[in-house]
């Protein structure tokens, strides 16, 4: 039996456009199995999560998630949610959030040191929480911050020297480290753009 080329031909482009459209839709989907991973550490008992659902193509359509028009997620907005629990590592996994805003909680523990690798990101805001433990040094990685906001919290230990490098490439425009436990204090360079509040305490 033989087979004309104009017939393969075909089948070939839709083999590989049906290969690219998985290939997203995997790729979005890994998104919202991040999100739901989150989901399940945390008490929600206002049901400001109640949109998160799994069996969904990709989490776009979810409240308080935005996405790009790719249908990866960019920003997640859950301030003054009332939500506690934790930060899980597979946050990091959304290689495009540029905002996580999550000020206003009751949210505890540490900061996952795979929020790191989220080299999009502009503003991390977890203000008003109860996280705790030092800062991770891989937040030195976020080349692209410019809004750095821990102030209210229980964080400990020394602010990294990783952080900064953010501060001297001049990204960083504020960055807030005021009512925690820090141990003594960030000096500002004189050539420096970024605003710092912090605690005044004797170096």
């Amino acid at each position: 039996m033989q087979f004309s080329s104009d017939c393969f031909l075909p089948r070939f482009w839709f083999v590989f456009l049906l290969i690219v459209v998985v290939g997203v839709a995997v790729d979005c989907n890994s998104e919202g199995d991040a999100l739901n991973a989150w989901k399940s550490q945390l008490v929600d008992p206002n049901n400001v999560l109640q949109s998160w659902d799994p069996t969904l193509v990709n989490p776009c359509t979810w409240f308080h998630v935005t996405c790009n028009s790719e249908n990866s997620v960019t920003r997640l907005d859950l301030g003054n949610a009332n939500l506690s629990g934790t930060l899980v590592p597979q946050l990091g996994q959304l290689a495009n959030l540029q905002y996580l805003e999550v000020f206003g909680n009751n949210l505890s523990g540490a900061i996952p040191t795979a929020i790191g690798n989220l080299t999009s990101l502009v503003s991390l805001n977890l203000q008003h929480n109860q996280f705790t433990g030092v800062i991770p040094t891989s937040l030195g990685n976020l080349i692209s911050l410019s809004y750095l906001n821990l102030n209210g919290n229980k964080f400990s230990g020394i602010i990294p020297s990783d952080l900064f490098q953010l501060v001297q490439r001049g990204n960083l425009r504020v960055m807030n480290v005021s009512d925690n436990m820090f141990a003594g204090t960030v000096h500002r360079g004189n050539l420096t753009l970024t605003t710092i509040i912090q605690d005044p305490k004797a170096s």
